[in-house]
Parts: C-alpha cells; sequence; structure tokens
C-alpha cells in the first residue's frame, strides 16, 4: 500500500508539456497534419451550456453518429488542450471528445466534470436546435484519462452509461480505492509507458486484481510517463487510441484484431500487450465451455424421480456466503461469493436480505433488482456460467450497516 501511495504527487503533477505548443489549432506544431489524420478534419470549441470543459469534433459534423469520448488531463490540468494533438486526432476519426478544463485554463479539476461531460452530450443530442440534434451515439461512451485524469476515469467507469473505460499511464493509488476496480462490469484497456513509467506498478497491480471475466486489455510502449501526447496526432498513443475506439465505439472489428488473439496487432510491434477475456465481437468468452450436444436418442418419457427444478438432496445448485469487507460510520462494502453445487449452472440469482436502513448505491458483477430490504441480485453475462464447485461473485456499496445481511442462492 505504501509503494503505491509513493507515486501520488507525481501523478497529480504529472502535466505533459503539451500547452507550451498548443495554443490554438491553428499553431500547430511543425509536421502536425492540421485537423488529425482522420477523414473529417477537427477542431475545437467551447459552450456556454458545459463551462470549463473543451469539445473536439469534426469541423463538418459527417452523416453518421459520433460517439463519444469525456476525457481527464494528466495532472488533473483544467487546461483542455492539455492533450490537444491526441484528441483533435481521435476526433479527426469521427467521435466527439470532450476534455475537462476550458482551453488554456488553469487550475485543477475532478471527476464530476467527467460526468457533466456526459450528461451535455446527451442532453445536446436530445435538444432540438443543437447543433448535435441527432448526430451522436450516446450509446457508446468511453471514458478516459491520462495520470491523474486517469484516477477521475475510474472514479466513474461505474456510470451505466459508459461503455468502456481507458487507463493511460495511471493507477490506483491505495489498495482500500481497490473497489473501484471490483465495481468494473464494461471492458477496460490500459495504455502504460513500460517500466519507465511511473505509474508502471499501480497499473500491473490493477490489473491482476480485475474481476474475473472482465474483457481487458493492457498494452506498454517504453516511453516513460508522458507517452506521445505531444508529438503531430498524439503519436502512437494517438493511433492505438483511435483504434481501440473505433474498436469497442464503432464495432470495427479489423480494429479490433489489433487487440484480440495472440498474433494481434500490437502483439507484433514494439508494444508489450496483455489480454483478458477478449473476443473481437466484444463479448467476453463463457467461463466454461458450452454445453455438449444433446444425445441423438431422445431421453425416456418415464417421469423423474423429483421435479427437474429440485436440486438433489444435501446438494443445492448454488451457494452462496456474504461477508463485509469494509465499514464506515455511514456505509460499508460488501462481497456475496456464489459457488456451483454438484452440477454445472448456466445462470445465478441470489436473494439478499439487507439490515433496516441499508441500501445499495452501485453494484459490480452482478444485476440488482432494488436496492433496499430484500433485494435480487442475478449475474452479468459473463460470470453465470459455472462449472461444478467453481466460484464467482459480486459486491456493492451501500449506505447503513453491513451486519446481520442474509443470501441464499438459486441455480439454473
Amino acid at each position: 500500500m505504501s509503494r503505491r501511495s509513493k507515486i501520488y504527487a507525481a501523478l497529480v503533477a504529472a502535466i505533459v508539456p503539451a500547452t507550451a505548443v498548443i495554443v490554438t489549432l491553428g499553431a500547430s506544431p511543425a509536421g502536425a497534419a492540421v485537423g488529425g489524420s482522420g477523414p473529417y478534419p477537427a477542431d475545437y470549441e467551447t459552450s456556454a451550456s458545459l463551462a470549463n470543459h473543451t469539445i473536439f469534433r469534426p469541423q463538418t459534423l459527417p452523416a453518421e453518429r459520433l460517439p463519444i469520448l469525456v476525457w481527464g488531463n494528466g495532472g488533473c490540468s483544467a487546461n483542455g488542450l492539455s492533450q490537444g494533438n491526441f484528441l483533435r486526432e481521435i476526433a479527426s476519426h469521427g467521435f466527439l471528445a470532450i476534455a475537462n478544463g476550458a482551453p488554456n485554463g488553469s487550475g485543477s479539476t475532478n471527476a464530476q466534470m467527467l460526468t457533466q461531460s456526459i450528461d451535455w452530450a446527451v442532453a445536446e443530442n436530445s435538444r432540438q436546435g443543437s447543433k448535435y440534434y441527432g448526430k451522436l451515439d450516446t450509446s457508446k461512451i468511453a471514458v478516459a484519462g491520462f495520470s491523474c485524469g486517469g484516477l477521475e476515469a475510474y472514479a466513474v467507469s461505474n456510470d451505466p452509461r459508459v461503455t468502456t473505460t481507458g487507463i493511460f499511464s495511471s493507477g490506483l493509488l491505495n489498495d482500500a480505492d481497490d473497489y473501484q476496480l471490483r465495481r468494473l462490469t464494461k471492458p477496460i484497456a490500459y495504455f502504460i509507458g513500460g517500466p519507465s513509467d511511473i505509474a508502471y506498478p499501480n497499473a500491473i497491480d490493477d490489473g491482476g486484481k480485475l474481476p474475473s471475466g472482465l474483457p481487458a486489455f493492457m498494452g506498454n510502449l517504453n516511453v516513460g510517463h508522458g507517452g506521445t501526447y505531444d508529438q503531430p496526432n498524439g503519436g502512437e498513443f494517438g493511433r492505438v487510441a483511435v483504434l481501440y475506439l473505433k474498436w469497442r465505439l464503432k464495432g470495427d472489428t479489423t480494429a479490433g484484431t489489433n487487440f484480440v488473439g495472440t498474433n494481434c496487432g500490437l502483439c507484433r510491434s514494439q508494444w508489450s500487450v496483455q489480454q483478458k477475456n477478449l473476443t473481437l465481437d466484444g463479448d467476453p468468452p463463457p467461463t466454461t465451455p458450452p454445453p455438449t450436444t444433446p444425445p441423438t436418442t431422445p431421453p425416456t418419457t418415464t417421469p423423474p424421480t423429483t421435479p427437474p427444478s429440485t436440486p438433489p438432496s444435501g446438494s443445492p445448485a448454488c451457494t452462496a456466503v456474504y461477508s463485509v469487507q469494509d465499514q464506515w460510520n455511514s456505509g460499508f462494502v460488501a462481497n456475496v461469493s456464489v459457488t456451483a453445487g454438484n452440477t454445472a449452472l448456466t445462470g445465478w440469482r441470489v436473494t439478499l436480505n439487507l439490515p433496516n436502513g441499508a441500501s445499495v448505491s452501485s453494484m459490480w458483477n452482478g444485476v440488482n433488482t432494488g436496492t433496499s430490504g430484500t433485494v435480487t441480485v442475478a449475474n452479468q453475462s459473463y460470470n453465470g456460467r459455472l462449472a461444478p464447485g467453481q466460484t464467482t461473485g459480486f459486491g456493492f456499496q451501500s449506505t447503513g450497516n453491513g451486519s446481520g445481511a442474509t443470501v441464499t442462492c438459486m441455480g439454473s
């Protein structure tokens, strides 16, 4: 824990000196492709209805709807042009990218500003008279950030509107923050500056603690903490970010081949790659093999000795165990482990009876119906299949006191 905490000041102070070269879009560094390298030359603007943010977009909005990226800057800087080359490059490929902070702004930002960006984009897409009316794909939203901005991205990654999270040269600073990993349910990608990156050990630590079954990619390019953001078009980090967003937000499987499989595009480059639960269609593979082909001989019509839905006596379909991970005056974090019985499961459902005064505020690796009293929690798409004896689980944060909750499990 102390090792992780030591880099806090460095992450907060790690603002790439891009502001020295990004003054306006008309004053790009020598050799930069004005407007980015994509088919839609990009520019930036501000909006009175979204104060203290910088909006990167194609200069001419294309016919296709734009997926959305909301971005936290290095050092949590309030200069929305801190990674301007990088974000303009992304926008030029048909994305709306919104950075925390006004152009050339001063001071610092916070995670709430990322949520404000999402709220604004959703509202503008629905507002008649807006230039973005019907032009945005609000079902495809990425939250991402560099260094301290990556910590901001983690903080809002459980927003149900978020499709994927991108962590650039960042990692959680304290083990006490690991609950942010446990609540992840959507694909995540890490793009780190290699062993010389001060955030490298934290990112590696985070990657090893991700929920079982969560689709995850980690790429390390040995360029150090500063990355390549201030290079023309964001350099290699810009190129790879575009490919990842095309795959995750536009369904471009050709772009996805750079991240999936032993022979992936980045696997054959200067990047060092780790992969977990990745498939090109975006869905994680099942945790157990699919059921075998049914026998060709039909089963006999003799009624079973017990109803099919009733597990054998003494062998429940699944069991659940509840434990409080952390408790404070006004709330707690708890985990529920789910273990299959003697037969494989294709899904599970846990009935969670909470103590009086407890109310679920967030949940990871499960889908809850209700927030207080008797709460029903079903599996996510990626953790429902369990082999006999296999264990998975879910966690949640709640108000109140966690002592005295009970759980029961039903399998299918």
